[in-house]
């Protein structure tokens, strides 16, 4: 491919010339272009008015349209086909997407469009199309557009240069920290959150006061984000003070929630707001999935019980449950807890992006501010000298009113017949000529002087004002309390709605803490079959030697319901159950290969309980092993966990509980051969071989067990009699871990077994 376009250039028009250049560079000219369009023409939000181009755009076309908040609402199609025909040409979806966002109170902290019809709702559902709905401006709208007839801003023709729009609106409303914005450009982003106009206006009022002061002064007046929907900002002090000096950071948001008592001791959790931009609808169904899933025990159900105002209502599985636990996971597992991030990037007066803290955001807006003052008293200045000029030459008029008739109806040209008789200006005798003869009847000489005494006076304030910085400043903190006082706290309006309250982050809670602790005793068949009945009953009860025809006892002992239980498989894998799912002990139970991948040849080795202080004695049938801690080998998947590697051939045959107070090993082989070493020559793993217990020339491990040395060694006697032997004098079978051993005493079980 060539790297560059050659194309004749025409000579007739510079406009069409086409000039050769690299592809590459060509290209990429190209590209900055179309990324420096979409960051200032699109995707940014203006630092003086806090609008991008299509916000602006639609209040403009509103305001156009006479749709004041007195007056009646317009169909939205209305609008938006001024906006896409007149000065936004683009989509009509996405103007319309843009124009419901404003309407939306549940998006904008303080709305801009005051919306008839359906124009979507929290639970994320879409607002009719526009040929179904309407709307008109609010009064926040309003004032952000205040003084657009003085003066104040530039104006610039539209697209196709048929008419003309303003840059930025000059309204003293601080839009941009008020109602935040949100944007993805190339290669930037945006992302303000809502602010409380209250709290703006008291620290920039601050700040004319002391415009040396330090950021960590103004968050005395910022408390923080106020959103729209509520909930709690729980974030520290020291964290939210740092993300609004540097313009960066992120905020956690919490749902609000109380306990509401249903009587009998039982209780329900009420959320009645929830974070920004969360849909409810959404949030519903991800607890709703949770119950589904049983991720979390101890939550029985959710229900939307919302009206015009948020209501879920969260129920426990019992009433023993601790909320605070309860919500914890919630605000872990869900939306319930959200993060609002804070990029503050916005264009300035030079129209070039920037991140900005807080303090920079309030200079340059007090400064557009104090220049839309300026341009506002420049233009009214203007006014009065126009007015005043016209007063004096109705002055002259009134005072020789029979001879400025005479020379009206008497000269051919009155007009500079007038100018050199009454030494008038050429507005003054047009003025006089263009009078109607009822206004005659005003023509009074005290009313004139007295409009014309009062203009000169307001022209003497403006003046002064014009040539003092100090009383600019003073004149638009007055300007700024009057708009505290329309959204002051103690409005419905202005009322902060988000609790600042810190909060540590949510914590991951134990499964012991969600599920109820009761006593349970597990049964487990020789086939398999696992039941667990409720409260330690005895082991040789008729109802715990209760098994199908063909299938006895296996393992039994006592548990609780927020223990978590081992399984052993031959393979050298560790699976774990969940005591309070295991099922119930009316019947015989189920099969435990359908709670885990366990395959139908691989023998269990033993089914306990996990305790977090134990220790477990791992040993294979080709005579490795080792210790193993119990917390260290819970498996949290269903195909389990690789503890011991075991060699082809041979097969986990020990996975015995090392008792407290035990310091001593006893291995007996096939060969019944007794072995006796200390237990501290045993290494502690996660997972491996292990080492040799005992040396073998045939055959293999047969058992192997812990016992403590000053007690001895203790069997099971043969027979029904249920005796067991202790041998105390251990001294000719202890050896080097890994010796061959010699015979056990007389009287050991021929099973080779120690019970």
């Amino acid at each position: 491919m060539a790297d560059q376009i050659d194309t004749p250039a025409s000579p007739d028009d510079p406009f069409d010339a086409i000039v050769d250049a690299p592809f590459d560079a060509a290209l990429s000219e190209r590209y900055l272009v179309y990324a420096l369009s979409t960051i200032t023409a699109r995707s940014l939000p203006d630092l003086r008015d806090g609008l991008k181009p299509v916000h602006r755009r639609l209040l403009w076309a509103m305001r156009q349209l006479k749709l004041d908040p007195t007056g009646a609402y317009k169909k939205s199609a209305r609008v938006v086909g001024d906006v896409i025909g007149k000065y936004h040409p683009h989509g009509d979806a996405s103007v319309y997407d843009a124009m419901v966002r404003l309407a939306q109170d549940f998006s904008l902290r303080y709305p801009l469009v005051d919306g008839q019809g359906n124009f979507g709702n929290i639970d994320g559902d879409n607002a009719a199309a526009y040929r179904y709905t309407e709307a008109r401006m609010t009064a926040a709208a309003i004032e952000l557009m205040a003084g657009l007839d003085d003066g104040t801003v530039d104006y610039r023709p539209t697209y196709n240069g048929e008419d003309e729009e303003p840059e930025v609106f000059p309204g003293l409303f601080p839009n941009l920290l008020a109602n935040g914005a949100s944007g993805i450009a190339v290669g930037m982003a945006t992302s303000i959150p809502p602010q409380n106009v209250a709290e703006i206006v008291d620290a920039a009022t601050h700040l004319i006061d002391n415009p040396r002061c330090e950021p960590i002064e103004l968050m005395q007046f910022v408390k923080g984000p106020d959103f729209p929907t509520g909930g709690q900002l729980v974030d520290s002090a020291a964290s939210i003070a740092e993300a609004y000096a540097t313009g960066r950071g992120s905020f956690r948001i919490r749902a609000r929630w109380s306990v509401e008592d249903q009587g009998r001791g039982t209780w329900v959790i009420v959320v009645t707001e929830i974070p920004y931009q969360v849909q409810k609808g959404k949030l519903i169904e991800a607890i709703a999935q949770i119950v589904n899933d049983k991720k979390l025990p101890i939550l029985a159900d959710v229900r939307d019980e919302s009206a015009e105002e948020i209501r879920l209502v969260i129920e426990p599985r019992s009433r023993t449950v601790d909320p605070d636990v309860l919500m914890e996971s919630l605000f872990r597992l869900t939306d319930l807890e959200s993060k609002f991030g804070l990029n503050l990037n916005v264009l300035g007066a030079d129209r070039t992006p920037r991140v900005m803290g807080l303090k920079p955001v309030l200079e340059a807006w007090l400064d557009h501010q104090i220049d839309v003052l300026v341009r506002r008293s420049r233009h009214r200045l203007a006014k009065i000298d126009d007015r005043v000029e016209l007063l004096e030459g109705y002055l002259v008029a009134y005072l020789n009113l029979d001879r400025v008739i005479e020379i009206i109806r008497t000269e051919d040209e009155p007009k500079p017949v007038m100018m050199a008789e009454f030494n008038l200006t050429d507005r003054q005798a047009e003025a006089i000529l263009n009078m109607r003869l009822r206004s005659l009847r005003r023509l009074e000489e005290m009313e004139i002087k007295g409009e014309r005494d009062k203009l000169l006076a307001e022209r003497e304030g403006l003046v002064q004002l014009l040539e003092s910085p100090a009383r600019q400043k003073t004149r638009l903190k007055k300007d700024l309390a009057a708009l505290r006082v329309r959204y002051g706290p103690e409005t419905l309006l202005g009322k902060r709605r988000t609790l600042v309250e810190e909060a540590a982050p949510a914590r991951e809670i134990p499964l012991e803490a969600m599920i109820e602790r009761e006593p349970i005793t597990v049964i487990m068949s020789q086939r398999g079959w696992v039941r667990a009945m409720k409260g330690h009953v005895a082991l040789d009860t008729a109802e715990a030697l209760k098994f199908k025809e063909g299938d006895g006892p296996a393992f039994a002992f006592h548990a609780q319901t927020t223990d978590k239980i081992l399984l052993a498989a031959e393979d050298g894998r560790f699976f774990t159950l969940g005591a309070d799912k295991l099922p119930g002990g009316r019947g015989f139970g189920e099969p435990v290969r359908l709670m885990i991948d366990l395959p139908d040849g691989i023998g269990i080795v033993n089914l306990f309980p996990a305790r977090a202080d134990e220790r477990v004695l791992l040993a294979a049938s080709d005579g490795k092993g080792f210790l193993a801690k119990s917390s260290e080998i819970i498996a949290e998947t269903r195909k389990g966990r690789q503890v011991v590697n075991v060699r082809s051939g041979a097969k986990l045959l020990v996975a015995r509980i090392v008792g407290a107070g035990h310091d001593y090993v006893a291995a007996v082989g096939d060969n019944r051969k007794l072995v006796v070493f200390p237990l501290n020559e045993l290494p502690e793993m996660g997972r491996g071989q292990g080492v040799t217990i005992q040396k073998y020339k045939d055959g293999g491990l047969s058992d192997v067990t812990s016992f403590k040395l000053e007690e001895g060694l203790s069997w099971a006697m043969g027979g029904e009699t249920g005796r067991t032997r202790t041998e105390t004098d251990l001294t000719p079978w202890r050896v080097a871990r890994g010796a061959a051993g010699r015979m056990p005493p007389l009287g050991f079980p021929r099973d080779n077994r120690f019970g």
